[in-house]
């Protein structure tokens, strides 16, 4: 997503709670010339994301996009054997977390600006054995419709992305045995963001819902 943004000519703020992959990845998207500000950050934690939109504003002044991507899933394990701090951790990254950077970014997003929610399929189906990831994509897909309409009239668009498999490193704890050859690109997935980014500002994809053609795994 962020070296497809890039690719538009977007200034990049990039954050992640895994630091030497956060400057990894820094490091290979400043070949682009783009500016890019790599900043730590845990969107769990109040003060953590503060301190990144101080460090934004102080870079960049204003914020133009938004996506909201930070996600982790947990291993197959019925309702009834979900450990506690588990369902609570999913919950806290998925949900709290979009909620937190959402909140601290519409201080500086002006008339024109987009927030994209990574919601995935599971923000409107079931799987089984995975209460805590299916309960925080039903909540931000929610939380998304409830912020489009309340960011309307201030002009600001709203995108909630509803993809299927996709593949990424997650599936390492959702599912090590998937077969990744079926999954989508995360390039394909990004490419078709940016696309509904870019329509005119009287236009909207309110939620962009792409799946494999093979369909769900």
């Amino acid at each position: 997503m962020a070296s497809t943004l890039a690719s538009e000519g977007c200034d990049l703020i990039l954050t992640a709670r895994n630091e030497p992959a956060l400057t990894r990845v820094s490091r290979e998207l400043s070949r682009t010339k783009i500016p890019v500000l790599a900043h730590p950050c845990d969107v769990r934690d109040p003060y953590s994301v503060d301190v990144l939109f101080r460090a934004a504003r102080r870079r960049f002044g204003k914020l133009d996009i938004l996506f909201n991507n930070a996600g982790i899933a947990h291993l197959s394990l019925s309702v009834e054997r979900l450990p506690y701090p588990v369902w609570m951790d999913v919950l806290q990254t998925n949900l709290n977390g979009m909620f937190l950077v959402t909140q601290a970014a519409l201080a500086v997003m002006k008339r024109g600006g987009t927030i994209v929610n990574n919601l995935s399929i599971a923000a409107n189906r079931v799987f089984p054995n995975y209460a805590a990831y299916n309960a925080s994509k039903h909540g931000a897909l929610g939380f998304t419709n409830t912020l489009r309409e309340e960011l309307r009239p201030k002009g600001i668009r709203v995108i909630g992305l509803l993809a299927g498999a996709t593949d990424t490193d997650i599936w390492k704890t959702l599912w090590p045995q998937a077969p990744r050859r079926k999954m989508m690109s995360p390039k394909t997935v990004a490419e078709a963001v940016v696309a509904a980014i870019l329509l005119p500002a009287n236009a909207t994809v309110e939620n962009l819902v792409i799946l494999p053609s093979a369909g769900t795994l």
